[in-house]
């Protein structure tokens, strides 16, 4: 044994023991074998499959997150029946088909795109299974010659295998959308190309498969490949290279679900945030025809609730809104979901704060059922949410007797114009925007809006013979009296219209009550009372 060797293992030695009487010297402060192990419960691999194979193109972040957190099977198991059933594009099936498709996408992947790999794994069967199956297919299985668009650059070439896929939309990614695969290799595995050059076998050849540009000489085989002088040629924008990144990089994130994550809160749970946004709901009927009633929702959140954040200059809120409305029996009605967005000035803000932010939905339901309506709400930028449950029973509207709609407190009433055709907040022939606070600045016209059923005419005056008195009430005083002259709005036949502006300007601030009372003065003598409290400040 040489000497070296000899010296080495002598330290070797030396500082084994140096560091084994290091370590008997030290005297534990506490007894291991009474210390609690920390072990963390291993996930089993079917789940890992799940998350890592099954679903790894169309799980967003935030979802795996989630799920990554889970802590038992229980709770994974839940987990992946309410991720199936966000993506459920008809919940009131037993079958979900979005889930049936993409497994069926995988298995057309597997049986179309295998290369060596499995088919799931190539670029190919990646958007095919997370976007599904293209509007139209140009492919070149075998290459060879091929004379370039315009766009391109025109000239001939010699090209690898290829295939281009066109969408007409791809939600979050854009339209037009066209995706080509390359197969530089010939075995089979083609790959998503950056740019048209990919598929170009003569571009690394001189001389060979030149663009008319280079024909010309008004470009080299450099500009070309760098991309340095595109304009001599008609380009299209979608070709521009960071246009070209920038789609490939939306395919490959998941294809968005609006709106799921507030879906899923409706089922997972009732509580919401530490900090929720606070709203209001309120639930109005209009009487459409004998076996259907328009049900308006109306959801109104204050401004200051809301974060503005600058975009493009303009402080601006948005937030989400998902509702879903089903009967007793479980039985989904009607699903809605919109964003409202809300704009201000730099100068307007602080005003703005003050205001309120309002939308509606209508949906035509059955008379005398009983419904449920969940509501979430969540600001955009500060990820605040609210959730409002619901219950309410859809009016039986008799067809011969008298009746009367909701009584509606507006804070804007006037009659509908051109532009109002097939927006919101549109009852009739008014348009009519809810004021669910029931506050009104003074000053502030306070819209009264109402429908009347079933209104006999006299014979006598030709008009509604139908009494209608707005009463209204400060402190349980009444302090002013008015009758319907039925000058305002009206409709033809057995529906009239009571639209009225109330002004504030004279009327002292505080709290007031208003009493509509509709008495029917031919036949039963029938008299309806609707009411309803509102506040000037």
């Amino acid at each position: 044994m040489s000497k070296k060797i000899f010296r080495s293992l002598i330290l070797t030695g030396f500082a084994f023991a140096v560091g084994f009487s290091s370590v008997s010297a030290q005297q534990p402060s506490e007894d291991v074998q009474n210390k609690s192990r920390n072990v963390k419960v291993e996930e089993k691999e079917v789940y890992k499959k799940w998350k890592n194979n099954d679903v790894a193109y169309i799980i967003t972040k935030d979802e795996k997150k989630a799920f990554d957190a889970l802590k038992t099977d229980e709770e994974r198991e839940n987990f992946i029946e309410q991720f199936w059933r966000r993506r459920d594009p008809n919940p009131d099936t037993e079958e979900n088909e979005y889930r049936e498709e993409y497994y069926e996408r995988i298995a057309y992947a597997n049986e179309n795109f295998a290369s060596g790999i499995q088919g799931w794994r190539t670029d190919r069967g990646r958007i095919y299974i997370a976007w599904g199956k293209p509007d139209s297919v140009e492919s070149y299985p075998s290459g060879g010659q091929y004379n370039r668009p315009a766009w391109e650059g025109g000239g001939s070439t010699t090209t690898y295998p290829f295939e281009i896929w066109f969408y007409r939309h791809l939600e979050g990614v854009g339209d037009g959308i066209e995706i080509e695969f390359v197969d530089p290799t010939g075995t089979g595995e083609y790959r998503i190309a950056r740019n048209a050059n990919e598929k170009d076998a003569m571009l690394n050849v001189p001389g060979a498969g030149m663009t008319t540009a280079e024909q010309l000489g008004l470009e080299t085989r450099a500009e070309r490949i760098t991309g340095i002088n595109n304009g001599n040629y008609y380009g299209r924008e979608q070709d521009q290279p960071f246009r070209r990144m920038e789609i490939i990089s939306n395919l490959q994130r998941p294809p968005q679900v609006k709106f799921s994550d507030l879906q899923g809160y409706i089922t997972d749970s009732p509580v919401i945030d530490n900090n929720p946004l606070a709203f209001d709901l309120q639930v109005d009927f209009f009487r459409q025809s004998d076996d259907s009633v328009i049900t308006t929702f109306t959801i109104q959140t204050e401004n200051r609730n809301l974060v503005f954040k600058d975009s493009g200059g303009i402080p601006t809120a948005q937030m989400n809104i998902f509702g879903r409305i089903e009967a007793v029996s479980g039985k989904r009605s009607g699903i809605f979901e919109d964003s409202v967005t809300t704009n201000a000035t730099t100068e307007e803000l602080a005003d703005s704060l003050d205001r309120k932010s309002i939308y509606q939905k209508a949906y035509p339901l059955t008379p005398g059922m009983t419904y449920k309506v969940d509501v979430v709400v969540r600001d955009v930028v500060s990820g605040n949410r609210g959730l409002v449950r619901k219950g309410f029973t859809v009016p039986k509207y008799n067809t011969s007797s008298l009746d009367t709609s909701t009584l509606i407190l507006a804070s804007t009433l006037r009659t509908t114009t051109e532009r109002d055709i097939g927006a919101s907040f549109v009852i009739g022939g008014a348009k009519v925007i809810p004021n669910l606070a029931r506050v009104f600045r003074k000053g502030q016209d306070v819209g009264i809006y109402m429908q009347v059923y079933n209104a006999k005419t006299d014979q006598t005056t030709l008009r509604p013979a139908v009494d209608v008195d707005y009463v209204l009430y400060k402190d349980g005083k009444e302090v002013m009296r008015q009758s319907e002259d039925w000058q305002g709005l009206s409709d033809s036949g057995q529906r009239l219209t009571l639209a009225r502006l109330l002004p504030t300007s004279q009327m002292p601030t505080g709290d007031y009550k208003i009493k509509i009372f509709v008495r029917d003065n031919v036949g039963e003598k029938k008299e309806i009372i609707q009411e309803s409290d509102f506040t000037i400040k």
